[in-house]
């Protein structure tokens, strides 16, 4: 604390020291404007004195000194008594009236006087308690009643004229202080009061980031007085967590307001005629208020959309989430990539596999072909062998062999097939050419034909080419076929 002295002035100055509020912002608003104080603080009956002497409503009255010696208490030189004067009355009561207002039609509003300030409440307006205004309006009515200040002020007046404009300023002013207590201690008729109250309706719309907190604190904290909820959550700082912020700003556009707009009613219902004009200036001023409502909470809601929309820490939150979804689609469009690059591959690999086994089918062709080809040659070959192994059993016409099949042999048997039976006629003449040619490639047929041959060079063959042998010296595969 730091005090500076100027003359009978003291004015004490208050800091705040960031290690005490743990490095966080600190907002510190008065309700009150600045007062003279005093070297020392008068208490009891001399505090009312002083508190009278700040609002110059006090006289003074100075005792003589010849003051004879029965009075209760004497007067010293310097001494004074400051008591209650007709000009404080007079005063007090037209600075506590409120000025005339004109509503939306043009007329002339009541005359309404500042109650807190007939009570002594004008530095806390509408944060006063119930408890505050009582103690407030029993201190006002035992100091202001006019039993009491009568007697003292009448007697500084002579004319019969004065006295009773006195009396009736004390009475005046009294009934001014009951009326701003049944006032302030009715719920809905002090909601219309303060809601009458000077009050500042800006809206903040642009600020820096780093003055977000400086610029939005203020307003929001004005603005809080009209909420229906008393428990109004504190807008925090740049490290509040995410949750309580987003808990923030649910409450502030779910706001719910208790403000009143006395100055829309067109009507005043004490003039209306009957119960059916009444009626309908309350409908109408119903209707004038409903609209004033609406405005009233559309502007709550562009100072909260303003907030949302400078607030760094939803600022902050929605570059994240951006940041995230950008990732996100980043990450998708690679595994788009990828997946295209892998079908690419993937269709890359099977035209090279289709154009290789094309490749090996093409080869495996050509090796066919010319397999084929090697095939024919040989076959062509081994026909020509044959028909030239076969030309003596042709010519000698044996065992009825003609060229016509000899040409089926060559037409009938493949390669391998021609290359063994000719095989088999190498270095083979007459009539045992002609049965090798005669069984072409059948090598069992050829067995039998040559046991026959046999059986016919040992005398043991009829006419008809069967053999008659005994079968004792057979073979069984001979006997067999006997």
């Amino acid at each position: 604390m730091q005090s500076l002295r100027s003359n009978s002035v003291v004015i004490k100055l208050l800091t705040y020291s960031n290690e005490l509020s743990e490095g966080k912002p600190l907002y510190v608003s008065s309700n009150s404007l600045p007062v003279k104080a005093f070297n020392r603080e008068p208490a009891g009956h001399a505090f009312h004195s002083a508190a009278l002497k700040l609002r110059g409503c006090t006289k003074k009255v100075v005792e003589d000194k010849e003051d004879t010696s029965d009075s209760p208490k004497k007067v010293a030189n310097n001494d004074v008594e400051d008591i209650p004067s007709y000009e404080t009355y007079k005063n007090s009561s037209s600075s506590n009236k409120g000025k005339k207002k004109k509503n939306k039609s043009g007329k002339e509003v009541k005359e309404q006087h500042d109650h807190y300030a007939l009570l002594g409440l004008a530095s806390l307006r509408y944060l006063a308690t119930e408890d505050q205004i009582r103690k407030s309006y029993r201190d006002a009515a035992l100091k202001h009643h006019p039993d009491k200040l009568a007697a003292a002020l009448l007697l500084t007046e002579e004319s019969e004229e004065a006295k009773e404009a006195k009396k009736e300023a004390i009475e005046s002013h009294f009934k001014l202080i009951q009326e701003a207590y049944e006032v302030l201690m009715d719920k809905t008729k002090r909601r219309i009061f303060d809601s009458t109250d000077e009050f500042d309706d800006e809206v903040p719309s642009e600020c820096a980031p780093k003055d977000f907190f400086k610029v939005f604190g203020p307003a929001f904290k004005r603005n809080a007085r009209w909420s229906v909820n008393t428990r109004v959550p504190d807008l925090g700082d740049e490290n509040t967590p995410v949750k309580e912020v987003d808990s923030y700003y649910n409450f502030w556009y779910a706001f719910k307001s208790w403000r009143e707009f006395p100055e829309e009613e067109e009507h005043d219902l004490e003039e209306a005629e009957s119960r059916e004009e009444k009626r309908w200036m309350e409908r109408e001023n119903a209707r004038k208020t409903q609209k004033a409502r609406k405005e009233e909470y559309a502007r709550i809601r562009t100072l909260v959309d303003n907030a949302y929309k400078k607030d760094p820490r939803i600022v902050k939150r929605k570059e994240e989430e951006k940041a995230k979804k950008q990732a996100k689609k980043d990450e998708k469009v690679m595994a788009k990539k990828k997946l295209e690059e892998e079908a690419a591959a993937a269709i890359e690999e099977e035209k090279r596999r289709k154009e290789e086994e094309a490749k090996l089918a093409a080869e495996a062709a050509q090796q066919q072909k010319k397999n084929k080809e090697k095939e024919k040659k040989l076959r062509s070959k081994e026909r020509s062998r044959l028909r030239t192994l076969s030309a003596p059993v042709l010519s000698q016409r044996l065992l009825g062999i003609s060229v016509a099949y000899v040409e089926d042999l060559c037409m009938s048997l493949n390669t391998e097939q021609l290359r063994k039976l000719c095989d088999k006629m190498e270095n083979k003449e007459g009539l045992k050419l002609a049965k090798v040619l005669k069984n072409g490639n059948n090598d069992e047929t050829e067995s039998e034909e040559e046991e026959v041959v046999e059986a016919k060079q040992n005398g043991h063959v009829e006419a008809n080419g069967y053999s008659m042998v005994d079968t004792a010296t057979q073979s069984p595969r001979a006997a067999a076929m006997v």
